[in-house]
């Protein structure tokens, strides 16, 4: 495998650059309450009508641990193969915004609740291991809006101490489709795990993209920039391809990089200086004297292990053992744990190979029209796998399933009863098909002559014509077969 199939390189005057990138994804923890509190966490409720004093920093209020926050944190480290530290921090992370109403950020810095591990890319090159440095639970701010009032900013305190995970990534990433396929797969690992919704649109999964470059060869990591609270992917694509032509520029006109924190204009596609990077003693961190050291047993840890669902590289592995698919179908299906189990649920009783063509091919291209989920699907998949029984012991044409499938996806209705309805099971008498065999090669003699006198391709021509004079009720087989005889 050559080099340019795992990085993404930019050509310059003095030679090609590589781009490194580091993520710092801000995964929301699936909760009912908040961080240090027992306020709702509900998207999409009214502004500052979830927020309890502690929320509100009002004077004397002491946060208190969510327990199951940190079991959330706990399953989400034990999902990356990462290592648990029975032993962690809470510390302020001291720095002035107008929705942090303590003035502080209680964090995690030196010590986190989870230590190093990895995620397991799939790669149309191969597989690639991303190391995580870190897993750290902290809150997260309230939200500023600048579009309510010409003159002035409102505030929203409803996400402030709601329980945030941020998962540091070592800088291993070298592309902007490595990107892509890292926040999918952790995406999917924490909504396996039941963690993190992973709702970019909802603010559930945000990241901050750490990007350098270097010349190839070079084994300094260059100057990063942060470009800071990237929700979506493509944006992180595109803020990546930007930031690192820009920096390329920059060093090929003999200028230095400064480290600096970026915002990403998703309008004008491009990235612009937010303030000059701050550095961890800036923000004054220091252990937050209202909470003591989280410590928690090894038993606590391994009760959580044994509980764990099948992860996505398990489920995969899996699937192709069992079922006979190649990486590439058990990779689509995994990716979404309801896709999967939507998948198995016909597996288990109908043709596998099937199952798959129906599911990633027809089923996906009528999701996507539709706008809709997995969950969201038309067709049952108990349903599905009516309809592939139907095809399978050929009591409807492949060409008729699509018909069946498309009235399947308005009302969901047993296909059975539709093709029972709307009498479109297929022909399988030989005497009908002979009859229907024998109109069509008299109505195209000419080309029955040039069939037999060496056009072999005409053939796919009569078997066209039987079936749509059946209008499309002819068992393709038999026709196949019928016809060979007809015409020897």
């Amino acid at each position: 495998m050559s080099d340019k199939e795992f990085n993404y390189y930019i050509s310059g005057d003095t030679g090609k650059w590589e781009v490194v990138i580091g993520l710092e994804v801000h995964a929301q923890v699936s909760s009912n309450a908040k961080l240090f509190s027992s306020s709702a966490t509900q998207f999409g409720a009214d502004p500052n009508s979830q927020v309890s004093l502690i929320d509100a920093a009002m004077p004397g209020m002491l946060p208190v641990i969510n327990k199951f926050c940190v079991e959330q944190a706990v399953r989400t480290g034990l999902g990356l193969k990462a290592k648990i530290n029975l032993t962690s921090v809470f510390d302020r992370k001291n720095y002035f915004y107008a929705d942090l109403p303590q003035g502080y950020q209680i964090s995690q810095y030196k010590y986190p609740i989870v230590g190093e591990g990895e995620v397991v890319l799939d790669m149309p090159y191969g597989t690639k291991k991303i190391g995580i440095e870190r897993l750290h639970l902290e809150q997260d701010a309230g939200k500023s809006l600048h579009d309510q009032d010409p003159t002035k900013t409102f505030i929203d305190l409803n996400r402030s101490g709601v329980a945030l995970m941020e998962i540091v990534s070592k800088p291993d990433l070298r592309s902007p489709e490595e990107v892509a396929e890292y926040i999918k797969k952790l995406r999917s690992i924490m909504r396996y795990l039941g963690t993190c919704d992973g709702n970019m649109e909802e603010g559930s999964l945000r990241a901050d993209v750490n990007v350098s470059v270097r010349k190839v060869g070079s084994k300094d990591f260059g100057t990063r920039c942060e470009i800071k609270n990237v929700n979506s992917i493509k944006f992180m694509q595109q803020a990546i391809q930007y930031e690192a032509k820009r920096q390329v520029e920059l060093l090929e006109e003999g200028k230095k990089i400064d480290q600096e924190t970026r915002l990403f204009d998703t309008k004008k596609n491009e990235t612009r200086q937010m303030r000059s990077k701050e550095d961890a003693h800036d923000y004054r961190y220091f252990p937050d004297p209202d909470l003591p050291p989280l410590k928690f047993s090894q038993s606590f840890v391994d009760i959580i292990k044994q509980k764990l669902p099948e992860l996505p590289d398990d489920k995969k592995e899996r699937l192709m053992n069992n079922y006979k698919l190649s990486s590439y179908e058990a990779g689509v299906l995994i990716s979404d744990k309801d896709t999967s189990d939507y998948f198995e649920d016909i597996a288990k009783t109908s043709d596998v190979k099937l199952a798959i063509n129906w599911v990633i091919g027809d089923l996906f291209a009528a999701l996507n029209k539709l706008g809709k989920s997995i969950k969201e699907t038309p067709i049952s998949s108990k349903n599905l796998a009516k309809l592939i029984d139907l095809i399978k012991n050929n009591t409807i044409s492949g060409r008729i399933a699509k018909e069946v499938f498309e009235l399947m996806l308005k009302d969901n209705r047993d296909p059975k009863v539709i093709v029972e309805e709307k009498g479109l099971v297929q022909e399988s008498n030989v005497g009908e098909l002979e009859k229907i065999i024998e109109k069509v090669l008299k109505d195209n003699a000419d080309k029955v002559a040039e069939y037999k006198s060496g056009k072999d391709k005409l053939f796919g021509f009569f078997v066209g014509s039987v079936i749509k004079e059946s209008k499309g009720k002819a068992n393709p087989a038999l026709v196949n077969d019928l016809l060979k005889k007809k015409l020897s």
